[in-house]
């Protein structure tokens, strides 16, 4: 938890990055970088809804290929602490 009583959350994986040019269209309902007709999208656009529309927070990617895909999450709290 941050001074401004906000949230931090990262959550990182093992995928090798997103290119640049697909960075902006990663909270699109359903895209994804496969190929049309396979996969069904990336589903962020729900992460995206629920982190930032529904609770004002902040939902963001840092990627670079071949470098590990990261997200920041930081959102505020009700907590008075």
């Amino acid at each position: 938890m941050t001074d401004d009583k906000q949230v931090i959350i990262r959550i990182s994986n093992n995928v090798p990055g997103v290119p640049e040019s697909s960075q902006n269209r990663l909270f699109d309902p359903f895209f994804t970088t496969k190929p049309v007709g396979i996969g069904t999208g990336l589903h962020l656009s729900i992460s995206y809804k629920i982190v930032v529309e529904k609770h004002g927070g902040q939902l963001q990617p840092i990627s670079a290929v071949g470098k590990v895909t990261e997200f920041i999450i930081k959102t505020p709290t009700l907590l008075n602490c």
